[in-house]
């Protein structure tokens, strides 16, 4: 259950990344409750991983998670760079996600 919830949190960082565009610097009211909300389920469900998880592994998965969903979805949303450069990058992140998931103890 404690990878279920690091999962979850790693898809709400990406919704909170995602949506700091929107909020034009915090000016925007609704965005900027969309970006409280699924930021603060994001850290809640991080915690609840690592009442499990060994606290760097979790940690670390989670910003994989965030930095991979957001870089990838800023490419698909806004156009950002696919820089072969920049998808070995991401490649990377994800090849050392899943090492941290495959070599942690729990």
């Amino acid at each position: 259950m404690a990878w279920f919830y690091l999962l979850l949190a790693g898809a709400f960082e990406v919704a909170w990344a995602i949506g700091l565009k929107s909020t034009q610097g915090f000016t925007r009211l609704w965005p900027s409750v969309y970006v409280l909300a699924t930021g603060t389920a994001s850290v809640v469900l991080l915690a609840q991983a690592t009442k499990h998880l060994p606290i760097g592994t979790a940690y670390a998965v989670w910003t994989g998670i965030g930095a991979i969903g957001t870089a990838t979805l800023g490419m698909i949303l806004f156009g950002e760079s696919r820089a072969a450069a920049r998808l070995a990058c991401i490649a990377m992140i994800v090849a050392g996600v899943i090492g941290l998931k495959l070599f942690s103890q729990n």
